[in-house]
């Protein structure tokens, strides 16, 4: 089980990437294959079992789509 657990609020998301570009693990992409009712292409990790719950990425986002829970 991954230490962490991050979600995306995907009807949210603006896919302005700065969660990306702010992950220091680099798990995190725009998920190409989906689209909210904006037309954008939300952000998702790519691999949870390497996230190190830094916040990093939530403390960018300027719409505040993003939890992060730490699994016990």
């Amino acid at each position: 089980m991954a230490k962490f657990t991050v979600t995306f609020n995907e009807k949210e998301c603006k896919g302005c990437e700065l969660c990306v570009v702010s992950c220091p693990k680099k798990i995190i992409a725009l998920n190409m294959e989906i689209t909210n009712d904006a037309g954008y292409s939300p952000a998702s990790i790519k691999d949870m079992d390497s996230c190190i719950g830094c916040a990093s990425c939530a403390r960018m986002c300027p719409d505040c789509v993003i939890t992060i829970v730490k699994n016990d």
